[in-house]
């Protein structure tokens, strides 16, 4: 070993502390962001079925109802409306929908006649923007 600083090894724990903080923070601004999203949906007269709703193909946000409507919900929280509206990928959506699958046959007694996938983008002043149907068909 040559004692040289850019070898190969762990991450120097500055920084690697420094990531965790960030990873933490971003966690929390994430949590902080779909509770804002539920109180506003709760308002607007939704039920909320559930919260981070894990299955075997990936995680929905939120799963709310209205009438006969079932309504999943991806939550981004970006620095700005926009980014937080063009950041969802195609592989997020496909994670959405296939996730959406195995809640629907999870919960076979939700009655509804309608499913909807929506995205609801959160900035950094916790304005919210709500773009309603963003995956139309698979």
């Amino acid at each position: 070993m040559t004692g040289r600083s850019d070898a190969i090894g762990p991450e120097p724990t500055r920084q690697r502390l420094a990531r965790q903080i960030r990873g933490a923070q971003a966690y929390q601004d994430g949590l902080s962001a779909e509770e804002a999203v539920c109180s506003a949906c709760i308002k607007a007269g939704w039920s909320i079925l559930l919260k981070r709703a894990r299955t075997r193909r990936g995680e929905i946000d939120i799963v709310m109802r209205k009438g006969s409507l079932i309504c999943f919900v991806e939550v981004k929280k970006r620095k700005t409306l926009r980014g937080a509206t063009e950041c969802l990928t195609i592989a997020q959506q496909r994670r959405l929908y296939r996730a959406a699958e195995c809640l629907l046959a999870a919960y076979p007694h939700w009655s509804y006649e309608e499913l909807r996938f929506d995205l609801i983008a959160v900035d950094e002043q916790n304005a919210l923007y709500w773009v309603r149907d963003i995956i139309r068909q698979m």
